[in-house]
């Protein structure tokens, strides 16, 4: 489906209103994996954040949520040693499209692995398979399978992956990247991205509680690059895409919280609107 269209008639109350039991969560992939060391899960993490998610779902029986994960250090360092995200032109690069392909997979299926075995009902949702890009950006993408899984009751979870591209004929599309096209159709209340730190810093590394487009010249220069290899962008650039975001859509707030400190995950999925971190939303 195009983004944005809708003339799926199907679709149409959801576009009227966000749902308030929807959330969208990414867990970052530096959160996850350990991005200095090549495909190093940090499994205590993962184990906990899973269960903070078993734990929210089970207190809000209503939460209908779709989970994003960062590729960390699997997909990120194989998608820089092709450089897959500028294009693919040849036989090696399409040998290093799949090999990109199959690193972000993996972690997928570890993720899956830990969610099923807290009794998560989740499912992947491979953006390969359901995205089509132009010179970079997604021009269309599936949504009717998030629904489903979502009217189901199941847990859609994607990822950032490689995609297929009229005009590059290859590329990298990150999970954010995934998630914000997703949201027009969709329609969550929130879209939580969970991190290692705490938030978004300015300067003198004090945490920034709100940020809106009013504000956000004043704090620009604070935001820095990716600890480790990112091929998708550092801070600044997810700020001023999640800022355009919320304007596109103001009826969603976004929220940068600490996915490290334990019971984090749980309150904020239970409560987002009074949680810690860094609240992006929509001028007023």
């Amino acid at each position: 489906m195009e983004i944005g269209d809708c003339r799926n008639k199907s679709l149409i109350s959801n576009l009227q209103s966000p749902n308030m039991d929807t959330i969208f969560l990414k867990l970052g992939g530096s959160l996850i994996t350990d991005k200095t060391k090549v495909e190093r899960v940090r499994h205590d993490v993962l184990t906990r954040l899973v269960e903070e998610i078993a734990l929210a779902r089970r207190e809000n029986p209503a939460l209908r949520l779709v989970l994003g994960q960062g590729s960390g250090s699997f997909g990120h360092v194989a998608a820089a040693r092709h450089g897959t995200r500028h294009g693919v032109r040849d036989a090696a690069g399409w040998q290093g499209f799949a090999e990109v392909s199959d690193a972000a997979a993996r972690l997928n299926r570890l993720v899956l692995a830990e969610l099923l075995l807290a009794n998560v009902p989740a499912v992947s949702l491979s953006p390969s398979a359901s995205v089509g890009c132009v010179d970079g950006r997604i021009q269309t993408i599936a949504t009717q399978p998030v629904q489903a899984a979502l009217d189901a009751g199941l847990v859609p979870v994607v990822y950032g992956d490689v995609a297929f591209d009229s005009v590059r004929g290859g590329t990298i599309v990150s999970t954010e990247e995934v998630m914000m096209a997703l949201v027009g159709e969709i329609r969550p209340s929130w879209l939580l991205l969970a991190g290692e730190t705490t938030g978004v810093f300015d300067l003198e590394e004090q945490g920034i509680s709100t940020i809106s487009q009013a504000n956000y010249a004043e704090i620009e220069a604070a935001l820095g690059g990716s600890r480790g290899t990112d091929v998708t962008g550092g801070m600044a650039s997810k700020v001023q895409s999640m800022l355009a975001l919320v304007e596109q859509f103001p009826q969603m707030s976004i929220r940068i919280f600490s996915g490290l400190e334990p019971g984090n995950l749980a309150h904020t999925l239970l409560n987002p609107a009074e949680a810690g971190g860094t609240l992006l939303h929509a001028n007023q």
